[in-house]
Order: C-alpha cells, then structure tokens, then sequence
C-alpha cells in the first residue's frame, strides 16, 4: 500500500469520529416528531459551555518545547499515535476513533492519526524509532503543533518523543484531564480535578540547567560569595513540596465535601427512599435518559464527559413509591487512575444505591467493549453486587441485529431511546420490578386525626388493603423496620 494510501485510510478511519457524535434530527416520537434535543428541558449551563469553544488559528505554543517547564494545554491541530497490542484491528481502530472524539471534546482539530503493531509499547519513545520519524513527517506535512498518544506515557518516553518530533507530545490521561478540567463546575468537581492533574503532574517535573537550580557555591552568578555556600533547594525540589502541599489541602478539602455528600445520602436514607444511579459509558446518553424519565433539565452535548458533577432528581412508580435518580460521572476504557482515586467520593453514588441503570450506547461500534469497562471501574468502588438493570440506549441509530446480539447476551436489559421516548415504559417497569419493597406486614387501626400517618404509609409502604371504619382507617400494609415501630401503637 503507497504512503497516499496509507493517508487516504488514515482519514477516512478519523472521518468516521463523527459517526458516534451524530447531528440533531427530526425524529418520530410516541407522541408526535421529536425534533432535537426538545426533551432535554432547559439548559442554562448550554451558552456558558459553548463559551469555551477554541477557535482555530490563535495557538500561542512555544515552537521550542525546551524553553518552558510546563504548559497548560492549548490542543489546536493534532496527530493521534496508537499502538495495537492486542485484540483485533478493529479494536485498535475503535480506540483510535474514541481518542479523535476525546480530542475534538478539547477543542481541538484531528488532523491525521497512525497505529503501529507491536507486542508491547517501545521503553523509549512510545512507538518504534521508525514510526516515530515517519509520525515527525506527518506532523510537519499536517502542520500540527500536538501529537497525541492513545495510552500512559511514562516521563522519559514524552520527552524522547517530542525530541523526535519536535513538537508538544501529550498522552491520553493528560487529555481526560483536560477535558475534566475545561467541564467541571462544583467546588467538589474542580477540586476532584485538581487533585488528579497534580497527582499526574507530580512525577513529570523536569527542567534544564543551571535555570532550575537555588543552590550556590563559589562565586556564582551574581557575584555572591560569602554568606551564599551550603545546601539549597532545587526548583523541581521546591516545585515537588508545593505540589505535595497542595495535594494534601485538596485531600482534606474533598473529605469535607464527602462529608456533607455522605449527610444528604444518609438524609434520604433516614427517609427510606430507594436511590438509582444511573452509569455508564461516556457519551451513551444517560443525561438524556434522566430528562427523559424526571424532565431533570441537565446540561446535553453530544461530546464526551458532558457530565461531571452529580445531579440527583426525585421520581414516582406506578404505585406512587418515591426513590432517586443519580446522574454520574461517564466511564471510558483505561480510565485514569488518578481520576477513579479523586472522583471517589462521586462515585460512591453508585456504590450506595440500591439499583444501578447501566445505559449502554447501542449505535456504538463495541458495546460489549463498554459494558466491560463500565462494570471494571464499578468493581473499584465495590459496586459489582448491586442489582442492574441495562438500558441500551440510542435504539432509534442503533443496527437492529446489533440490538438482538445484546438482548441476547444480557436478558436483563431494555431497548430504549431517549431522543424518541421508545421503550421508556417498559424500562421504569423494569426499575419498579427491582427496587426494595417494605417487607414488614402490619395491621392498623388509625384514628382519622393521623392522617399524616396514612399518608406515610402510601408513600413509603405497599397498601395491601384499606377501610374507612366509624372508629378510624383500617390499614393492611407492608412498611419498612422504622414505619413498623411508629404503627406499633395502632396495631390490631
């Protein structure tokens, strides 16, 4: 295959980035056309967003990668450079297409991108010495001033790369953290985001010379002498302690923040109110699906890691019992470790409820491949014995045999669409079907100035039958261990 060819594949693998971010359309709703997102509610946080935007052609990047220690990102035309390691070609390929929609979430524009087959990444530059002059070609053909690479740099394998390059050289962590960082709103949030950004930036100090250095001995630069010799302090050194302080702040911040998260979660608790929480792969459209069911009104866009800050929304079964939708945080293979360690206490929404609503992207290349890395970050948090109910979204983009394949594989799970309302019915059925019942059966006699008590009863409990009597409401109901104590008095 030439090299034209190569590039004419190269593209048309990234041209195909867009396939999983499709465009808004009219589509024929249980009730009439749907146009867009017309679902969603209002969302004030949209224009706020789309501020943010990156416009092409202002990079400010230093050409000279060794004249600054560190920069923030400023992602503008990039290169992506995977490796396929293992698993099949197309494996690779879905990877490299995610890494180009991660790219595109940052702002920034996809300009070419290459895999190389090896049975392990090369110790000093990532990819082979040969793929790494044939990626400096691209990057100078291209005109890119970033190469991204799909997977963990270690520190001397960026700073090889980019002296072969000669260009910025970021890797896949560094980019979800950027994006984490351009899209949290909370306190909680930035916080969490913050911490993973220095936990990644801490064993990447570096710097050159004699620029880097407080230490002095001998007649040195300015002139000083006497009174200057003896031990000094570095400036990675100095760098290092204030990080390491920082992260220290930032830990004891967040456990404060856990604290009053774990306040609200044991307040619904005390109530006993069941709590979903709903997870899943980034960008699969569980927002959508919780203003779908509760009209929640969060923030949609069709990128990845729309959603970082948790939103909880109160809903009603059938039978008029009251529980909890969570919104979390988005999943993706090879999640950062520094992120599952900052995002914790967020994740914990998930660990404590009584119901997990795992959306699944059905029009996705590999949605096999996401169900696996969703359940792998949940068994982190401990989160694996939970009952699940799997929601594959998107049914009105999805291929039908692929929608068979899942229902096939995964008996437990609904076909649903948020754009279109498909399938909602059965799902909240589905939901109803798992979440706790009251357990404890009671006979009551209530006289007809508690009616507060009758009205707990409905809410929190299942009436199993009800008479008005001249002396008092006649309950037959299941309730809860604590209804169960304030009825004793009225038992039968």
């Amino acid at each position: 295959m030439t090299n034209t060819q190569n590039k004419t594949s190269r593209r048309s693998l990234l041209a195909e980035r867009a396939a999983a971010l499709g465009e808004e359309t009219t589509l024929p709703g249980p009730d009439g056309p749907v146009v867009g997102w017309d679902t969603d509610g209002d969302q004030f946080d949209r224009e706020e967003r789309e501020a943010l935007r990156r416009v092409a052609g202002l990079s400010t990047e230093l050409e000279d990668v060794t004249e600054v220690e560190y920069r923030q990102l400023r992602l503008e035309r990039v290169v992506l450079a995977g490796l396929w390691t293992e698993g099949t070609s197309l494996d690779a390929e879905n990877s490299l297409r995610e890494l180009a929609a991660l790219a595109e979430t940052a702002g920034s524009q996809v300009l070419d991108g290459l895999i190389q087959r090896r049975d392990k990444p090369d110790p000093a530059t990532y990819v082979g010495s040969g793929k790494a002059q044939e990626l400096r070609d691209i990057v100078i053909a291209e005109g890119a001033d970033t190469v991204i690479c799909d997977g963990e740099l270690g520190p001397s394998q960026r700073r090889a790369l980019e002296d072969v390059v000669k260009v910025k050289v970021i890797d896949r962590t560094a980019l979800i953290l950027d994006i984490f960082a351009q899209h949290a709103k909370s306190r909680e949030g930035r916080a969490q985001v913050e911490l993973a950004q220095l936990q990644y930036l801490l064993p990447r100090l570096r710097g050159w010379g004699d620029s880097m250095s407080r230490q002095a001995g001998g007649r040195v630069a300015g002139g000083e002498g006497i009174g200057s010799r003896g031990p000094g302090e570095t400036k990675i050194e100095l760098d290092r302690r204030r990080i390491n302080t920082r992260i220290a702040k930032l830990r004891r911040d967040i456990r404060g923040m856990k604290s009053a998260r774990d306040t609200k979660r044991s307040s619904r608790r005390a109530g006993n109110v069941p709590s979903v929480a709903i997870v899943g792969y980034t960008n699969a459209g569980k927002s959508s699906l919780l203003n779908r069911l509760t009209g929640a009104g969060v923030l949609v866009q069709n990128q990845l890691f729309a959603t970082l800050d948790p939103t909880v929304r109160r809903a009603e079964t059938s039978d008029g019992r009251t529980y909890t939708l969570a919104d979390t945080v988005g999943f993706v293979r090879a999640l950062p470790h520094q992120l599952v360690e900052a995002f914790r206490s967020t994740l914990e929404e998930a660990a404590e409820a009584d119901v997990l609503l795992h959306v699944v992207d059905g029009s996705h290349p590999d949605p096999e491949g996401q169900i696996s890395a969703v359940r792998e970050v949940l068994a982190d948090v401990d989160a694996t014995d939970i009952p699940e109910v799997i929601a594959v979204n998107k049914a009105d983009l999805a291929d039908p045999e692929t929608l068979a394949q899942l229902r096939r594989n995964h008996p437990h799970s609904v076909v649903v669409s948020a754009r279109t309302g498909l399938g909602i019915p059965e799902l909240l059925q589905a939901l109803e079907d798992e979440l706790p019942r009251p357990d404890l059966r009671v006979e009551v006699l209530l006289p007809y100035e508690r009616g507060d008590l009758v009205s707990r009863i409905h809410s929190e409990g299942e009436v199993l039958a009800e008479q008005h009597t001249a002396e008092g409401t006649r309950v037959h109901a299941k309730v809860s261990q604590d209804l169960h104590g304030v009825l004793g008095e009225f038992a039968v």
